[in-house]
């Protein structure tokens, strides 16, 4: 099972295990840039640092390159508070230049311990069904165009490829 949860730093010791998978940066591709001050120790003050930026990012745009967003972690169960922090995921509520080229609606990323267990695909069919209920009738979601797996998950869960460009894959997925 998989769900998505508000980051809470609540999960800071699982936060940090993710952080340590990716090999200690929160540059975790397809996930977003994160905009913080170098990069967070994977301690429980780094984690409050996270927490405390996807909430003040999360209305809107801060510094003219956000825009609107929904942040979750993946986590591995239902959301209980003992589930695995298995990845990120960014739903962003509007489509700025940047995103319509190449970001899209919906990023994510799963730590490399937690691959091929289904989690990409669950996640991206949970952000999904989430914007639907922001009232976004079909969402943008790209990969790089060499990454099969991503592009395994995002026809799984209904995407139709656009085009390509600028080496990224670029796939609408209607949320009704």
């Amino acid at each position: 099972m998989t769900a998505l949860v508000e980051p809470d730093t609540a999960r800071w010791q699982s936060w940090a295990a993710m952080v340590e998978d990716f090999g200690g940066t929160t540059e975790m591709h397809g996930s977003g840039h994160w905009f913080l001050e170098g990069d967070p120790v994977p301690t429980e003050a780094g984690c409050a640092a996270f927490v405390l930026m996807t909430e003040l990012t999360a209305p809107g745009d801060l510094d003219g390159t956000r825009v609107p967003s929904s942040y979750f972690w993946i986590t591995d169960g239902d959301g209980g508070p003992d589930d695995e922090v298995v990845g990120f995921l960014n739903l962003r509520h509007v489509l700025n230049d940047f995103l319509l080229e190449e970001g899209g609606h919906i990023g994510y990323s799963i730590r490399p311990a937690a691959r091929r267990r289904g989690h990409a695909s669950a996640a991206l069919a949970l952000a999904v069904a989430a914007a639907a209920r922001l009232g976004i009738d079909r969402v943008l979601v790209t990969c790089e165009d060499d990454n099969d797996a991503s592009r395994r998950t995002i026809e799984a869960n209904g995407g139709v490829l656009e085009d390509v460009r600028n080496g990224k894959r670029r796939y609408w997925i209607a949320t009704a």
